[in-house]
């Protein structure tokens, strides 16, 4: 059976916003010791003393170093892109393929953005809107989901392959402010992002590292 001490670590690191306050130092310990107490239903077989000190504990084990330096530096020298009028499409994987290839290539032909990701039952094609109208007309009967109002945020960050963590952070500033990520994708340096456009203000302020 988990130790008081494993349950801690473990319920800390499953709740970000926990863990972020427990390792800049602005957390009620007694507080939190009755929250896991509670949450995990441990009150009876452990102490609250116990958690607290299994907390403390943790915090040393947790505390910000070299490595959030290293990811906050990495994001500062990033350069970002924003594109607009984005739109994503689930199709059926069953297509024809030879047609999306087409269109892939008139698209890009044209320097416009193109992105396919084949899935296990369904391909999704993130384009711009004034060629969504290749997707529409091409597979209008195996469209089985269309988003649009949609922004790309592209960020170039030379060295986050190599920066353990950095994406785990990146992911957690837009859980943080509530802004949900559409769809997710990288490509050696850049990390693409997508997003409704109303957010686009709220993920800008936030991303000036």
């Amino acid at each position: 059976m988990p130790t008081t001490t494993e349950l801690t670590e473990a319920y800390i690191s499953d709740h970000r916003s926990v863990k972020d306050c427990l390792k800049k130092g602005v957390i009620n310990y007694s507080a939190l010791s009755r929250i896991i107490g509670r949450e995990l239903g441990i009150e009876k077989k452990t102490s609250r003393e116990a958690i607290v000190v299994a907390a403390r504990r943790f915090k040393e084990k947790i505390k910000e170093g070299a490595l959030e330096d290293a990811i906050i530096k990495l994001f500062k020298n990033s350069n970002t892109e924003i594109k607009n009028n984005i739109v994503i499409y689930t199709l059926d994987k069953n297509i024809y393929p030879e047609s999306l290839v087409e269109i892939e290539r008139s698209v890009k032909k044209e320097k416009d953005l193109f992105f396919s990701i084949e899935g296990t039952k369904t391909i999704t094609v993130i384009i711009q809107q004034k060629n969504s109208k290749l997707i529409e007309g091409r597979f209008k009967n195996n469209i089985f989901r269309k988003r649009d109002n949609l922004s790309l945020i592209t960020l170039s960050s030379p060295g986050i392959e190599s920066t353990p963590g950095a994406i785990y952070h990146l992911a957690g500033l837009f859980f943080e402010n509530e802004i949900n990520i559409e769809e997710f994708m990288s490509c050696h340096y850049d990390t693409l992002i997508v997003v409704e456009s109303k957010s686009i203000a709220k993920a800008i302020s936030f991303l000036k590292f």
